[in-house]
């Protein structure tokens, strides 16, 4: 079993700050505030420990982008793809679109007397996690489909909006905006600043995630991969809307994720970075091809500040791409041994 963190929380980012303007300063936010250089520069990477882990990414970099050197690869194709849950935040005790909607369900729980006994309903209120791990992300989002099906797209952003500025990882001690790994925001920052553009590739809910990446990573919502709820166009007296149909379109995960990749881009990313077995196939199509690659899995040894876990995980278990790991030469970044920080610095 995980070990309990026990790390107090630290502010979030300020609400006023436009998206647009979050993208533009995410990587000097993380320079100014700890003293580092620049940000396409190796020195942004303060929270990585030298050694193979920290070198082999900063190889890589160093080699796609230098002009006339034989793994030269253009701005254009200098594609990176990041799963969310477990590479840049914390997969436990569950995902945050996952916690998102068990408050749903407690919230509207009354109204629903028949959820009581009927999965993953009944699970979500006795907050079964092995149960819902069991159910996988068709149970998940089984559960924002049944919280969230007849909202325009506007008030579920606003609803998802809400619930993030409050909404807490009660193991950490802090809200989930505040949860993404330092280490992984630098890393962000840094392939960022050498031309790269980075795509966030999730099986979850995409309007969720897309708030969710704007929030947490500076993220376009244009480079955000995900499941689609279904939808219906509506005019009303007040204007048109798209109201969400209880249903989607289930992609981002395992097998799938190659070819949703694919239709989101139309490009072989170079550079690939997961977490647990789910993520094996983005990993395999990303350094598969002709080329200058990298293909990189977290490994959670980190109970202290963090949470510790891999093949008998019930969520994010990693197992099989950690064996693949290992026989296709993809890097293993141990959070123990290659981060000196998991999170950013509490601020009293």
């Amino acid at each position: 079993m995980p070990q309990q963190p026990g790390h107090p929380a630290h502010p979030d980012w300020p609400h006023a700050i436009s998206v647009g303007l979050l993208r533009l300063i995410l990587p000097a936010i993380f320079v100014v505030a700890d003293g580092y250089a620049a940000a396409g520069s190796a020195d942004t990477l303060h929270a990585w420990n030298g050694g193979p882990t920290k070198t082999a990414l900063v190889q890589f970099v160093k080699d796609v982008t230098t002009e006339g050197g034989p793994d030269y690869v253009p701005p254009a194709e200098r594609i990176a793809v990041f799963s969310n849950d477990g590479t840049l935040a914390p997969e436990l005790p569950c995902g945050v679109q996952l916690a998102f909607a068990l408050d749903r369900v407690k919230a509207l729980a009354a109204k629903h007397p028949q959820w009581r006994s009927k999965e993953p309903f009944r699970s979500a209120l006795a907050r079964n996690m092995k149960a819902l791990a069991a159910q996988g992300v068709r149970g998940s989002l089984q559960l924002v489909a049944a919280t969230c099906s007849g909202m325009s797209t506007d008030e579920f952003s606003e609803t998802v909006r809400s619930w993030l500025e409050k909404a807490r990882n009660a193991r950490l001690n802090r809200r989930y905006t505040q949860c993404p790994y330092l280490p992984m925001q630098e890393l962000l920052a840094f392939l960022r600043g050498n031309g790269f553009t980075c795509y966030l590739i999730s099986s979850g809910d995409l309007a969720f995630m897309r708030i969710w990446a704007e929030k947490a990573y500076g993220m376009d919502p244009d480079q955000v991969i995900g499941s689609p709820c279904r939808m219906k166009f509506q005019v009303r007296k007040s204007g048109s809307v798209l109201i969400r149909l209880p249903e989607f379109d289930l992609l981002g995960e395992g097998a799938v994720r190659p070819g949703g990749i694919d239709r989101a881009m139309g490009r072989r990313p170079i550079a690939a970075f997961g977490s647990a077995d789910s993520d094996l196939e983005m990993l395999q199509y990303a350094t598969g091809g002709s080329g200058r690659h990298i293909g990189l899995i977290i490994h959670h040894t980190n109970g202290g500040n963090e949470f510790a876990y891999d093949r008998k995980a019930a969520f994010g278990r990693l197992d099989k791409a950690l064996d693949a790991a290992k026989k296709s030469g993809w890097v293993i970044a141990d959070m123990t041994k290659d981060w000196n920080r998991v999170f950013t610095k509490v601020e009293k």
